[in-house]
């Protein structure tokens, strides 16, 4: 039998790993690459570092917000809701690093229980991270050696893996306990499953009855909960997924607009369009130019 844990990581945002069998993303980008200068509201198992490299940002973290100035970051626990955004929709530049528990081994043994009890749901949600702490000037620095380490030609992976490990071993080291999360009741287990659910079938129809019944929760107090703790209506949410994910297929394949329309589950190319737009600004097609333009810039 599947254990809860399992189950809930089939829920959670996957991410598109650089490297096959190594699960370690480590890319950089702007905060313009997403719907009104925000991340959709996503969580997954794995552990997630930010650092700015220009402009600030603002970052949710399980109802909470912090600011981010350039040169600062962020630390995000394991298994959190999360996103980036800016208030204003100025543009910011910045690298992020997720780190899956899979790179210490599957197999029960003393590093899998550490990162248990370090990680786990009665520790710290977040860490700003600034240059004030020797340490985390040092874990900083080592989120630009990673992202440098995974853009190498000569890249190592033994290195990755020795980086990845080292700053998890910082953060270990700091992060408190706190009993009471919201990530350790049944409260938490039924936002997943709603947010999880939208993960999972965003490119087919969903209706909100849907989402409540993912949730075991019926309209009223899935509307309720998704408004509180993601701060965004269901339908909110799934349309900001959609257009999140027809952004990364826009600057990541050729795919036609009418392929991507149908892939993240609109119902026409037009309505795409006009969805698109009403949130973006411009249509895919000039998304996908414009992107294309910074991406032969840089």
């Amino acid at each position: 039998m599947r254990t809860e844990l399992e189950v809930f990581s089939d829920l959670s945002e996957r991410l598109d790993y650089n490297l096959p069998n190594f699960q370690l993303y480590v890319r950089k980008g702007p905060l313009h690459q997403f719907d009104r200068y925000a991340a959709a509201c996503h969580w997954h198992p794995d552990l997630e570092f930010i650092l700015v490299l220009d402009g600030s940002m603002n970052f949710f973290v399980n109802g909470n917000t912090v600011h981010i100035d350039e040169g600062k970051g962020i630390f995000v626990n394991s298994k959190r809701l999360h996103y980036a955004y800016s208030p204003d929709m100025t543009d910011c530049s910045f690298i992020v690093v997720a780190i899956h528990p899979s790179l210490i081994g599957r197999d029960t043994w003393e590093g899998k229980e550490y990162w248990e009890e370090k990680f786990g749901p009665n520790s710290e949600d977040y860490l700003l991270l600034t240059d004030q702490l020797q340490w985390q000037r040092e874990v900083l620095q080592a989120l630009n050696q990673i992202y440098n380490e995974m853009h190498s030609t000569a890249r190592n992976p033994f290195r990755l893996l020795s980086q990845a490990m080292a700053i998890c071993a910082y953060m270990g080291d700091h992060l408190k306990e706190i009993s009471g999360h919201l990530a350790n009741d049944q409260l938490s287990a039924t936002i997943w499953k709603m947010t999880g659910f939208i993960h999972q079938h965003y490119e087919n129809k969903i209706m909100l009855d849907d989402i409540a019944a993912a949730g075991s929760v019926c309209r009223s107090r899935c509307c309720e909960l998704l408004g509180h703790y993601v701060g965004q209506s269901p339908n909110s949410y799934l349309i900001r997924y959609r257009i999140q994910k027809s952004c990364e297929m826009l600057q990541e394949t050729d795919r036609t607009i009418s392929e991507i329309a149908s892939s993240s589950g609109f119902q026409s190319a037009s309505y795409f369009s006009y969805a698109f737009r009403k949130e973006i600004g411009v249509v895919p097609q000039a998304y996908r130019k414009k992107h294309r333009f910074y991406s032969d810039k840089s």
